[in-house]
């Protein structure tokens, strides 16, 4: 077997086959096939795409090229969660003991901000102590007593994953449906989900602008979930505004809380409901959605969502004190505000330009290798709808420093559109994709 028939055969738009998947990913993994030919077949990936048998072929080379994360003798069932990104996007955070006092097992693995888009672990290493990288042993005592579990991908797990996205980053095949869907649903087999719930984005803050590229998307998760025999749904959300009210690393957190307490703004309440009432529906937990919806709400109602995330806390080595003590007060002492310059409404906030901004302010990162600021972020008084007067505070800023401000506050304020009239209010839940 040759690497270049295989390129051939994918560039003619033919269909490969598992062993010939297998070898190019092996191989490039081992250093046998150079990265000039495996940047050819991704290219040939990228123009004639690959189906939902080729697809799952790859993701099961890819998830074969490392470890798994061993679950066995932990009770299930074991349904995870996956956001293709966002701005103020905190849901992972309360969804994950929510589900979890239900009764779910949520091994989550998760990622940090890279550009516009914010990274969970972030978030959570925003609070005092917190570790995101476990061990094997400790992810697993976290299911086990607390039902949930939240670190970074290692090394050893789909190595060639990491060695792809590198490859795909500077070849100009990030947006291959086919080859996003294997980096997800590698990782997600990895960890040992049995069903997934894929929050797949739209809209201006979203990777996936359209809503047509988005939907495209969600059919190929849940038809590649469904051929490697996980149970999976998509959910099409809006990102064309900021989540919440709150945008940053630590201020995340304390929206999360907010969450937690039953009081988090309605859209993020309306989302970690419905992500996470399908997440039960997967785990067999009740009969419906609705159903299903009362549960969640019921482990919010009750407290048991927030003691466990206290619990989760502690366990990974946060400063539950420190966390509570900061809360409401950690700021960055560099700060400036954004006022309404007429009367009118909100007509909307601009999710991409707010991201933009955020990594000026120190919020998420251009590179792998830049520092984020756990002070610095967002906080708005405002959402598409509202009404503003002249002068009114619309959103305050923080910034690592004060020339971060400068170079964000441009952006920031262009971001946010002022009109006569309120636009059309609507759902954030868009559209469900399941298996036909």
């Amino acid at each position: 077997m040759r690497a270049v028939d295989i390129i051939i055969k994918k560039r003619h738009g033919e269909s490969l086959d598992e062993k010939e998947i297998r070898f190019f990913i092996e191989g490039y993994v081992n250093g046998e096939i150079p990265d000039y030919q495996v940047s050819a077949l991704l290219m040939a990936i990228f123009f004639q795409g690959m189906s939902a048998q080729e697809t799952a072929a790859l993701t099961q080379a890819m998830l074969d090229s490392g470890e798994r994360i061993n679950l066995c003798g932990i009770p299930g069932p074991f349904i995870d969660k996956h956001s293709t990104g966002g701005v103020g996007d905190k849901v992972s955070l309360p969804l994950a003991p929510m589900v979890a006092a239900c009764g779910i097992k949520v091994p989550m693995m998760s990622g940090r901000a890279l550009g516009h888009t914010g990274g969970t672990l972030d978030k959570l290493e925003s609070i005092p102590g917190y570790m995101t990288s476990l061990e094997p042993a400790q992810f697993r005592k976290g299911l086990l007593e607390e039902g949930f579990a939240m670190t970074g991908q290692t090394a050893h797990i789909v190595p060639a994953d990491k060695k792809l996205y590198a490859l795909r980053d500077v070849t100009g095949t990030i947006e291959s449906i086919p080859l996003i869907t294997a980096s997800i649903l590698s990782k997600k087999v990895a960890e040992g989900a049995e069903g997934i719930v894929f929050d797949v984005k739209c809209g201006s803050g979203a990777f996936m602008k359209s809503y047509d590229d988005a939907k495209a998307l969600a059919k190929s998760l849940v038809a590649t979930a469904n051929t490697m025999g996980k149970r999976v749904v998509a959910v099409l959300t809006d990102m064309s505004q900021p989540l919440g009210f709150k945008v940053g690393n630590f201020l995340e957190i304390e929206e999360t809380l907010d969450c937690l307490e039953g009081k988090g703004p309605k859209d993020v309440m309306e989302l970690i409901y419905w992500l996470g009432a399908w997440m039960l529906l997967l785990g067999g937990k009740a009969k419906d959605i609705s159903e299903c919806q009362n549960l969640c709400q019921e482990a919010i109602e009750s407290k048991a969502a927030l003691k466990l995330f206290y619990r989760n806390v502690v366990r990974q080595g946060g400063d539950l004190e420190e966390m509570q003590k900061r809360r409401g007060s950690w700021r960055s002492e560099f700060s400036m505000e954004i006022r309404a310059e007429k009367d009118g409404y909100i007509v909307s906030i601009d999710a991409l330009r707010i991201g933009l901004a955020g990594v000026y302010l120190g919020v998420g990162r251009n590179r792998t290798e830049d520092s984020v600021s756990p002070t610095a972020g967002f906080i708005f008084d405002k959402k598409s709808g509202d009404p503003v007067t002249k002068g009114e505070r619309i959103a305050m800023l923080f910034g690592k420093d004060s020339q971060s401000l400068e170079d964000a506050f441009p952006i920031a304020l262009d971001a946010i559109s002022i009109g006569d009239s309120a636009p059309s209010a609507s759902s954030i839940i868009l559209e469900e994709i399941t298996v036909s």
